[in-house]
Order: C-alpha cells, then sequence, then structure tokens
C-alpha cells in the first residue's frame, strides 16, 4: 500500500489549479486514534483530507487552518486542523453514530451532521486568525466546501471526497481533489471542467479501482493538459507532548490544581485530538507548583 500524499496541478495558462490526495493511512490512524463508527469515520475523513489540502494551499511554513462542522446531527461536530506540510490532526465530538445507509447505500454523513455551520479558521500570524462562517449546504463536506470557496473567498471551485469503509470498519481508500478556477479562466475551459466532472466516477470508486491523485487531477482535467508542479507527503500528526499538557494544567488558577493535589489521585488529561493520555501524580504536580 502507497503512502498517503498529495499533488498539486495548474492548467490552462495557469487560470486553473488543482489539489488530489490519496489518504487512506491517514483516516485508519485517525479511525483507530478515536475507535470511529463507519458513519464518522467517513465525516472525518473527509475533513482530514480536505484540510491536508487547503494546508497545502497556505503560503507560511507555520500557517495552520481549522475546518470545524458544528450541526445538530448526532455526531454534533468535527474539528480538524492542518499545517502547510501535510501534517492533519481532528476528532469528532461524537465516535460511536450509528445510521441507516441512504438510498443509494452510500454513509448518511449529512444526516449524522444535520443542519449547522461550516467554519474555517486561518492562523498566518496575525494577532487575530482570519474566520470565515457559511452554512451547510449538506453535510457533506465536500459540498459545504465548494460553498464555503465561493461565498467566503470568491473562488469557484469543485471539490469531492470520498471515504470507502470496509465490512471490519477499517478504512479501504480516502482521499479527494480541490479543483479551483483563479482569475481569467475562459468560459470554454469551465465548459470542459463541468463536462468531465459530469462523467467522473466517485472518488471511491476511482481510488479503490487502483487510480492514484494524479489519475483523478488527468480525468477531471482532460484535455486541458494538466502540468504536475509538486507532490508532498500526508500524515495523521498530533503536535501534543507531555510537557505541552503540563504547561495547560499549570495556567489554570493556583487553587484549582491544589485542589486536585488534595484529592491525591492521578490525574490523566485526554488529548482530544490523538487520544493518547497523559497521567500526572499528585507530588509532579506539587513539585511543579512550588518550583
Amino acid at each position: 500500500m502507497a503512502h498517503d500524499y498529495m499533488t498539486r496541478f495548474h492548467a490552462a495558462q495557469g487560470t486553473v489549479r488543482a489539489f488530489a490526495i490519496s489518504s487512506r493511512e491517514t483516516v485508519e490512524t485517525a479511525r483507530l486514534a478515536h475507535d470511529t463508527y463507519p458513519v464518522i469515520t467517513a465525516l472525518l475523513g473527509r475533513t482530514l483530507s480536505a484540510a491536508a489540502m487547503m494546508g497545502w494551499m497556505m503560503k507560511d511554513p507555520k500557517d495552520l487552518i481549522t475546518l470545524q462542522l458544528q450541526g445538530d446531527g448526532p455526531a454534533k461536530g468535527v474539528t480538524v486542523t492542518a499545517d502547510s506540510h501535510g501534517h492533519v490532526k481532528g476528532f469528532c465530538r461524537v465516535s460511536d453514530v450509528e445510521l441507516p445507509a441512504k438510498k443509494n447505500g452510500h454513509l448518511d454523513v449529512g444526516g449524522a451532521i444535520g443542519r449547522g455551520n461550516l467554519t474555517v479558521t486561518k492562523d498566518i500570524g496575525l494577532k487575530m486568525p482570519y474566520s470565515g462562517t457559511v452554512p451547510l449546504v449538506s453535510g457533506e463536506v465536500a459540498e459545504d466546501l465548494t460553498y464555503y470557496f465561493a461565498a467566503s473567498e470568491q473562488t469557484p471551485s469543485s471539490v469531492a471526497l470520498g471515504v470507502l469503509v470496509d465490512t471490519d470498519f477499517s478504512v479501504k481508500c480516502a482521499g479527494g481533489f480541490i479543483i479551483q478556477l483563479m482569475p481569467g479562466t475562459q468560459e470554454k475551459t469551465i465548459e470542459v471542467i463541468e463536462n468531465n466532472i459530469k462523467t467522473l466516477p466517485s472518488v471511491t470508486e476511482m481510488l479503490s479501482g487502483g487510480m492514484y491523485p494524479e489519475d483523478m487531477i488527468e480525468k477531471v482535467l482532460h484535455s486541458l493538459s494538466p502540468v504536475e508542479e509538486e507532490a508532498h507527503s500526508v500524515s495523521f500528526s498530533c503536535d501534543c507532548s507531555r510537557k505541552r499538557v503540563l504547561d495547560a494544567i499549570l495556567t489554570l488558577p493556583k487553587k484549582d490544581i491544589f485542589e486536585m493535589i488534595t484529592e491525591n489521585k492521578p490525574l490523566t488529561v485526554n488529548c482530544s485530538f490523538c487520544g493518547t493520555d497523559y497521567t500526572f501524580e499528585t507530588d509532579e504536580l506539587k513539585a511543579e507548583i512550588t518550583k
């Protein structure tokens, strides 16, 4: 099994840019970390794939992007953060949602998240991160991001995402693509892309059929002579550590920390993003607070 990676192309004299990703290992790592049921694996996996590509669009190595879908469905919400290096992490607020499949047999991701909002936050080193919020169109993630790009970034885009879950709940394949029209795109170019997309198999059909990210782009931009610029590895990667968690604990009011110490029980803190537990004995907390 090839390692996860994404690729970037341009076409039509640079007026079209395209990203595609294969992310099976990344999504499977997230599934195992959070013990997600299939519909949540699909929700989280689609968001992870999109965030990785959007993170790569960022210019500075320190830039971060966060996608949050919040809704009134049983999943409640999903949060995913990515950097510009292909590192992505995320979690769903409820991991054990079960829903009947849709009429077409697909997982009901939209039903899991329900009605709500998509918020995209970009931390690009300014005092306040840039944030844009749009209502969810369907909760299926790809359509919601297509709407976000048009409404918040004024960039006409086509987003397709997919996660295929096996009978044992493991991830069979995952990935997607983002096509964006830059200023000056000709009408005939737009027509070609629209017609190519109409006849396109689903992302999971293409990936499970043996296609790679490059093949997906070649199909979407067929007859537009797409040029590959670069490929980049992708992985589920959390930057939490024992020290960072301890530093966070030490920002609490001292009286709260003393209360924890007087209970004389070890304190266990769980990282929402990767599920790692960090346990601190009372003696360790006492030593830290009296430094």
